[in-house]
């Protein structure tokens, strides 16, 4: 597009909240335009895991993060590094994450993310299925497995995810082989969550959302976001290129928007949860038939498209900054011993997952424009909820209630 256009609504990020937002606007008849610099899903939501976690529901600041504390200090654990540049430059944002690891601050949070991600799960059901991806989701549940012998803890978390309505069941070392045969034995302890699922290719499921998106008469436009304008009676966006008005804008840009919204007056209190991913060789005789956890080495394996993808733990640094690949570079030998693969497939990948300090994420109506919607900071569960947050925008949008209780989500507890 090189003129001026016109939309009903303006979706700017083409992750999995934006291509959701956009193709749930187009579902109740506005037209929409969805603006990204580049390809649906070639950015965070490209990276993760591609697990549907039912279960999901319990940040990483939560109370046995202070236990942990001594060992992250460290600066050497899997589970987190930290640069202490951004550390000394953030350290306002780190304190007010910490205060939100407690006790009383657990429940409601798991109760606000457990309705999202049931809300959202339900959708993805639904939408991979109506754009043609279906034969990308396996529904073999989600498998966190403990190297030590961590029955209690396993049943601990068990039953806290029952508190909430989620299922899963606990396995030990001869159980756990015959769910995954192929593996070596190297685990004791299992916890299966039965309600979660999988995907072959977040960025591929993305993608197919998006199509879905365009064949329903929405619009795609590539390019990079110069500004964005209020005027009388909504918004113009510039890009490269030319320029586009609407009467709502939805700012889903994932670790992008807070600069984007710097630009309105509004300081968005935005970390980045840095995280590496390296796919490789499978052994199609000895499969993977579901993402693991593995707890005590802080990884993710899961089977994937292109090969076993082996994702690291969290970094908190700059979205910018350097890649290191330590935390990657730890865990992959330890995944070789779980499961049999063979060379990379592709480099090491790097995205930025965006977080606020209380670890949910900011759903609603920006709280001095109007018709201005954001919609990002998921943290690590963006591809889980991108459904549901995307149709509880396109529904305020349209003065309607959303499935599920967005208010603890409103943008108005920061901005």
């Amino acid at each position: 597009m090189s003129e001026s256009g016109k939309a009903d609504v303006i979706v700017l990020g083409a992750g999995i909240v934006g291509v959701s937002a956009a193709y749930a606007v187009r579902e109740r008849g506005l037209s929409v335009t969805l603006v990204d610099r580049r390809e649906p899903g070639n950015e965070t939501s490209f990276g993760n895991a591609g697990v549907l976690s039912s279960g999901s529901i319990f940040p990483n600041n939560k109370p046995s993060l202070f236990a942990a504390l001594p060992h992250y200090l460290t600066n050497r654990h899997a589970a987190l590094r930290w640069n202490p540049v951004w550390a000394a430059r953030n350290a306002g944002w780190l304190v007010r994450y910490l205060a939100n690891a407690t006790p009383a601050h657990v429940k409601p949070r798991a109760s606000a993310l457990h309705a999202l991600i049931g809300a959202s799960l339900k959708l993805h059901r639904e939408w991979i299925v109506r754009a043609g991806a279906a034969n990308r989701l396996r529904e073999t549940g989600w498998l966190k497995a403990w190297r030590s012998d961590s029955t209690a803890a396993a049943k601990a978390e068990s039953e806290m995810l029952a508190l909430y309505g989620v299922r899963s069941e606990l396995f030990d070392r001869q159980a756990l082989l015959k769910l995954e045969p192929n593996i070596v034995p190297a685990y004791k302890t299992g916890l299966l969550l039965t309600e979660s699922a999988s995907v072959d290719s977040p960025g591929g499921v993305v993608q197919a959302y998006a199509q879905m998106f365009a064949v329903s008469g929405g619009q795609l436009l590539r390019s990079e976001v110069r500004a964005i304008l209020p005027e009388a009676d909504g918004w113009c966006v510039r890009y490269t290129s030319g320029a586009i008005s609407a009467r709502h804008l939805v700012v889903a840009l994932g670790p992008w928007s807070a600069e984007l919204l710097g630009s309105l007056g509004y300081h968005v209190p935005l970390a980045f949860e840095r995280g590496y991913h390296q796919e490789f060789r499978p052994n199609p005789s000895r499969a993977l038939q579901r993402p693991i956890y593995d707890v005590d080495g802080s990884f993710i394996m899961t089977p994937m498209e292109n090969g076993i993808r082996v994702t690291s733990g969290v970094e908190f640094t700059a979205r910018d900054a350097p890649s290191s690949l330590a935390q990657l570079n730890s865990v992959v030998p330890l995944a070789r011993g779980v499961a049999e693969f063979g060379d990379a497939v592709a480099p090491a990948w790097r995205g930025a997952r965006p977080t606020q300090p209380d670890s949910m994420p900011i759903i609603g109506a920006a709280p001095r424009h109007a018709s201005l919607w954001l919609a990002f900071g998921h943290q690590h569960i963006g591809f889980a909820t991108g459904p549901a947050t995307g149709a509880a925008i396109a529904a305020m949008i349209c003065r309607a209630t959303p499935s599920f209780d967005a208010s603890p989500f409103s943008p108005a507890r920061y901005l």
